[in-house]
This record gives C-alpha cells, sequence and structure tokens, in this order.
C-alpha cells in the first residue's frame, strides 16, 4: 500500500486536493496515477494536485498538476490555497510568505483563515485584437496564457464548446491557451467564467484568468483597478495593482479559501484506466 494524506481545499469555488511532500515520495512522474488521483468519479475529485516540496531558495515549492495529470507553471488560486496549506503544515512559519513556482517566485500573506492574498507575476506576451475562429479577444500571459474574449451576457456562452475549439486553435500552438469569458462592468466589476487548459472543461474559477481579464479590463478597457471578478461559483476575487507608464504591474490576487475535509487514500488502489474489451 502506498497510502497518502490528502486535504481537499477550494478558492474561490477553484477546488484541489494538497499534500504536504516534503519528503518528496509523491509519484510524480506517474501521470496516470495523477490522473486517477484527481478524477471526479474514481478518485477524490479536484481541478488540480498541489505538492509542498523543499526549496532551497524559499520557504517552500509549489507544484501542480492538471487534473489530467500534466504539470502546470502556475495557478492562482491554488497558490492561495498552498499558502494558508503550508502555514497549516508547518512549511511556512508565518502569515507571510515566498514560495516557488515553475513560473518564479511567488508572495503571499495569509490575511485570515478565511482570506489569502498573493502578488502575481507580471504579465507578459500581450497580443491585443485578436481574431480566432471568428471570436475576438486579446492573449496574455498571467503566469499561465489566456485568451479573453469580452461578451455582453457572459451567463448565456457555451463554455465547454466555445472553449474548446479557441482552446485548440492554431494561433495557439503547440501548447494552447485558457479562455476566458468576460462581461466588462465600468468602473470595478467582472463576471468571468474560464475553460480551463488541463481541466478541459469550464473550471470553478481562475486566479490566474481572473488576473489576466483584469489587464485587458484596464488596459485596453477603461476599468479602475481595485477590479472585484465575481467566479462562476459566486465568490468574489479582487485584482489591485499599480498603473504606470501606459501599463498596469503590480498584480495582486485576493480572495477566500478554505479547508473542505481531509483523508488518507491508498495511491496502490486506484483504477488507472483500461480500456473496453
Amino acid at each position: 500500500m502506498k497510502m497518502v494524506h490528502f486535504t481537499k481545499m477550494h478558492g474561490a469555488g477553484n477546488d484541489f486536493v494538497l499534500i504536504d511532500d516534503r519528503d518528496e515520495k509523491f509519484p510524480v512522474h506517474d501521470h496516470l496515477r495523477l490522473a486517477a488521483f484527481a478524477a471526479a468519479r474514481t478518485g477524490i475529485g479536484c481541478e488540480g494536485v498541489i505538492l509542498v516540496q523543499p526549496s532551497k531558495i524559499a520557504d517552500f515549492r509549489m507544484v501542480f498538476f492538471n487534473p489530467d495529470g500534466t504539470e502546470a507553471d502556475l495557478c492562482g488560486n491554488g497558490a492561495r490555497c498552498v499558502a494558508a496549506f503550508a502555514r497549516e503544515v508547518g512549511a511556512a512559519k508565518g502569515c507571510a510568505m515566498t514560495f516557488e513556482t515553475r513560473a518564479g517566485l511567488v508572495d503571499a500573506e495569509v490575511i485570515d483563515a478565511g482570506k489569502v492574498k498573493v502578488w502575481m507575476p507580471e504579465p507578459k506576451d500581450r497580443r491585443y485584437g485578436l481574431d480566432v475562429e471568428g471570436s475576438k479577444g486579446d492573449y496574455i500571459v498571467a503566469g499561465v496564457p489566456h485568451f479573453v474574449v469580452p461578451c455582453e451576457n457572459v451567463a448565456a456562452v457555451d463554455v465547454d464548446a466555445l472553449g474548446r475549439k479557441l482552446r485548440l486553435a492554431a494561433e495557439f500552438e503547440p501548447n494552447g491557451t485558457n479562455v476566458d469569458f468576460a462581461q466588462f462592468i465600468p468602473p470595478n466589476k467582472i463576471l468571468l467564467r474560464t475553460y480551463e487548459r488541463g481541466v478541459e472543461a469550464e473550471s470553478g474559477a481562475c486566479g490566474t484568468g481572473a488576473v489576466a481579464t483584469a489587464v485587458v479590463a484596464v488596459e485596453t478597457k477603461g476599468l479602475s483597478l481595485p477590479l472585484h471578478v465575481r467566479t462562476s461559483q459566486g465568490f468574489d476575487l479582487t485584482i489591485d495593482g499599480d498603473w504606470r507608464r501606459a501599463k498596469s504591474t503590480g498584480f495582486t490576487l485576493t480572495g477566500p479559501v478554505k479547508k473542505v475535509f481531509e483523508g488518507d487514500l491508498d495511491l496502490d488502489s486506484l483504477d488507472i484506466g483500461n480500456e473496453m474489451e
């Protein structure tokens, strides 16, 4: 048996399984088992598996896996959850911390038991005014790539169908992109739904998507910081930052986190999938 103790958390409706892997014994290279671990019907069910591992340059290292078993550079709401989790398990000694990700170092502050702020990587690779598969939008990397599509009524969008089409568009090859459908409400509110790469469906929320959409809102739509982003699950995220030299910078992502439950799972018991005979 390979028993693993885990904690299930959500950040603004974005749900994750978190594991204290400071002994680095979790099978990170077994992508099929990782996918089975995250599977909704036969595993725990989540939109990401997050490991806390040791780091030589920060308080700890955050390792993030999509539910399909692939590793991602960053997850904004996952970063907020891992900050609260790391403080609970002792990987971070105080409320303020710095941790390592594939997108660089991330600073975080546990404001209270139910709210966490993270300082996000600087936005880059802005490509505004794209026409992709008949949808006009803006591309930006906010830790991970996002294509932001403005909508008059975001509730009416078929996120899974259109999101899948745009996520796999030739313009975003070879790795594809996340797709954010945003309803901008001046002066400082956004309604947001996201088709998430790696989840391959609409996610409960997306922190990096909220930041990417905020960049677009400030730089092209005339909205003002701080911005309040309502997720598809009805939670609110606050995006703040600065306006310098005609660009937005220094973004923070603040919002709720909550532990849902914890338990133990035998990795050897997971069904890693068999073809129908």
